[in-house]
């Protein structure tokens, strides 16, 4: 019997790529309805978000993407997220709802699944907080506030139901946009010329990413140039506002070519990149694109708290999945450029190893490819409301 009574789901993401997520998770759930395959005819979103989810029929309580903050940046933006939380509780006071899912930023999503489950809504988890990788005693606070997990990376499934935690594998969402089998990306490098490499620079989408990777990656960059001087970079930005920052930071001598959006095609047609640590890491690989991954913290910060907390060997996501140091990680790396410059020149002194790099990131990537994590996580939702 279809199910006549409108039904309201509160969805909340911080990040850029979590509201991508969302936003093709609103419209799978579309989709569905249109097509019957759900009792459901009818769903109402409100949430925290961006222009994205906005665009796939979800009323924005704020525009919370542009504020996306990580790790240790996020201690200066605590008031703004206090009133994010006291919004979020008094709109499911107001207008309770039958769902509530939160995705990825588990810092500030878990107080609002708590709201919730003291409310007694249900909770879906899309995204697994990252308790395997550091402060796994937290598992007993998802306990208590998550009713299902959704999980992106292969082996978190395992890990959270052997704690205790109804969690399921849905495919990662970053792998919905491939169009055709991984394998198909496979680069290799026959017509490989040193001389006139292609690299791209990646610095991440948020404010604090660029203004601190991308001028390292420009003085990577023209210290690469001074080998191969025809060598051509490139870079992508998530939308205008992200490329106004990455011109504003522009240092004097460097140039590259630049792109809004296509991060994954664009990977798909150089030969190396240099890439912020982040899900972007995860396109890179799709891209069977050999990779450097850097990232840039408070060196006072990760001697007093982040290593200490850090419980995996390996810190980026190709080399959390593959169990390995797959591809070369500087994280945190604080002020010398010269170990990745001298990374990048061993990548590309070798045609050979580049080749087999990219043939190491096409073996990663079979097991996350070829399924539909929206589509996956759509017909969670139905089930829970």
């Amino acid at each position: 019997m279809p199910d006549s009574q409108p039904k309201r789901i509160f969805i909340s993401a911080l990040e850029p790529s979590a509201e991508l997520h969302c936003a093709n998770l609103i419209g799978q759930c579309g989709r569905k309805m249109g097509e019957g395959h759900t009792s459901v005819k009818s769903v109402t979103w409100v949430g925290f978000g961006g222009p994205k989810m906005e665009e796939a029929g979800c009323a924005l309580l704020e525009n919370t993407v542009n504020r996306a903050a990580m790790i240790y940046k996020v201690f200066g933006q605590l008031g703004y997220y206090r009133s994010l939380i006291h919004k979020a509780r008094l709109s499911l006071e107001q207008n309770k709802p039958d769902l509530v899912i939160v995705c990825d930023s588990p810092a500030f999503n878990f107080h609002i699944a708590k709201t919730a489950k003291k409310l007694n809504i249900p909770v879906l988890f899309y995204v697994a907080p990252q308790l395997w990788a550091w402060a796994p005693w937290r598992i007993h606070k998802l306990k208590a506030c998550c009713d299902k997990l959704a999980c992106i990376l292969p082996f978190e499934q395992d890990w959270f139901r052997q704690r205790g935690v109804d969690a399921t594998f849905v495919g990662n969402p970053l792998f919905d946009e491939l169009t055709e089998p991984v394998e198909r990306n496979l680069k290799t490098y026959d017509a490989y010329l040193p001389q006139q490499v292609r690299i791209a620079l990646l610095p991440g989408s948020r404010r604090h990413e660029i203004e601190t990777l991308w001028p390292a990656m420009q003085q990577i960059a023209l210290q690469i140039r001074k080998v191969y001087p025809e060598a051509h970079f490139y870079t992508a930005a998530p939308d205008m506002s992200k490329m106004v920052l990455l011109h504003e930071h522009r240092m004097s001598g460097f140039s590259c070519l630049e792109q809004i959006g296509g991060l994954m095609d664009l990977c798909k047609q150089v030969d190396l990149t240099i890439v912020a640590s982040g899900s972007a890491t995860l396109q890179v690989a799709a891209a069977a694109c050999p990779m450097i991954v850097m990232y840039q913290s408070s060196r006072l910060m990760w001697h007093l708290v982040g290593r200490w907390l850090i419980r995996t060997p390996v810190l980026s996501l190709p080399n959390i999945v593959a169990g390995r140091r797959l591809v070369p990680e500087f994280m945190p790396y604080f002020t010398s450029i010269d170990p990745i410059t001298d990374a990048a020149m061993d990548y590309l002194s070798s045609a050979e190893r580049l080749k087999q790099a990219s043939a190491d990131l096409v073996e990663l990537c079979k097991p996350l490819a070829g399924r539909n994590a929206a589509g996956e996580v759509a017909c969670i939702v139905f089930e829970m409301i």
